[in-house]
């Protein structure tokens, strides 16, 4: 078998994601509301975490939101152990969490989580445990305006 050579490299790229309509009023509702509003499609009912313009089960527009609740359950969880750019220091918790409401489960962090023993944090972030939502005091209507936390057992 020969060698094979492998070269070092990285990326570095820095851009502007435009949103759309339904990105921005997801994103205003977070910061000026605190609230959590996703859109409903009109034929199947589904309530759709991150927002979506079209219904991905009946490919039809969508126009009605609704809010969703501030406490749902986690369907699946990961610790970083590794420094990514600009994510906090490692270790961190992130989960998709299936909020109250909602037909699809969307990401965030999970805080307020001792990391330090990974057993013991995956026992604690388990799939079905609840958490809620907790919003930033500042927002910026970003996905970082609110992050996940443990409800007590």
């Amino acid at each position: 078998m020969k060698e094979m050579m492998t070269l070092k490299g990285g990326w570095n790229v820095k851009y502007n994601y435009a949103v759309g309509p339904t990105g921005t009023r997801f994103f205003k509702a977070l910061k000026g509301e605190a609230k959590i509003i996703a859109p409903k499609c009109p034929k199947c009912g589904l309530v759709m975490l991150p927002p979506r313009s079209f219904c991905e089960r009946c490919f039809v527009p969508i126009d009605e939101w609704v809010e969703v609740g501030m406490e749902g359950t986690i369907q699946a969880f990961t610790v970083v152990p590794v420094k990514f750019e600009s994510l906090p220091d490692p270790p961190y918790a992130i989960a998709y969490v299936l909020l109250d409401g909602a037909g699809t489960a969307m990401v965030n962090f999970v805080k307020n989580v001792d990391l330090s023993d990974l057993r013991k944090a995956a026992k604690k972030l388990a799939i079905g445990k609840r958490v809620r939502v907790v919003f930033e005091k500042k927002r910026k209507g970003t996905i970082h305006d609110f992050h996940y936390e443990l409800l007590k057992p």
